[in-house]
C-alpha cells in the first residue's frame, strides 16, 4: 500500500455535505452517524460531525492535486456553485498562482476551502 495523506474535513449535516460532492462526481465510501468518507477517482476526503461549525468563520482547508483542473473546475460550477469572490458555497476561477501552478478554489457549504492544484506530475 502507497503512503497518503487524508484530509479530515468538518460538517454540520452529512446528507448536505453528501448532496453538495455528489454533484461532481464523489460517491459514499463509508458512512455511519460519526465519520463520512467521499471518494472521486483517487482523491478521498473523510469528513466529521461539526454541529456547531460557523461556516463564516471556518478556518479549515486541503489542497487536492488533479491532473484535469479544468475538467472539475466545469463539474463544480456545472452543479451550480456559484462563481464568486464571496459568499458561501462559492468556485473562485482559476488563476495563475506565485508559485507558477494554476489554481482554483472551492469554498464548500460548511466554509471549508478546498484549493484545486493542477497537478503537472
Amino acid at each position: 500500500m502507497r503512503d497518503r495523506a487524508v484530509p479530515n474535513l468538518p460538517s454540520r449535516d452529512f446528507d448536505d455535505t453528501e448532496a453538495f460532492y455528489r454533484e461532481f462526481g464523489f460517491t459514499v465510501s463509508f458512512r455511519d452517524s460519526r465519520w463520512m468518507i467521499l471518494l472521486r477517482g483517487d482523491i478521498q476526503l473523510e469528513f466529521f460531525p461539526y454541529l456547531d461549525l460557523d461556516p463564516t468563520t471556518s478556518s479549515f482547508m486541503c489542497s487536492i492535486r488533479v491532473g484535469d483542473l479544468d475538467e472539475l473546475y466545469t463539474m463544480i460550477e456545472g452543479a451550480g456553485v456559484p462563481v464568486a469572490d464571496r459568499g458561501i458555497p462559492r468556485l473562485v476561477p482559476t488563476a495563475i498562482q506565485d508559485w507558477g501552478q494554476r489554481v482554483a478554489f472551492l469554498i464548500d457549504r460548511d466554509g471549508t476551502q478546498l484549493s484545486l492544484i493542477e497537478d503537472r506530475g
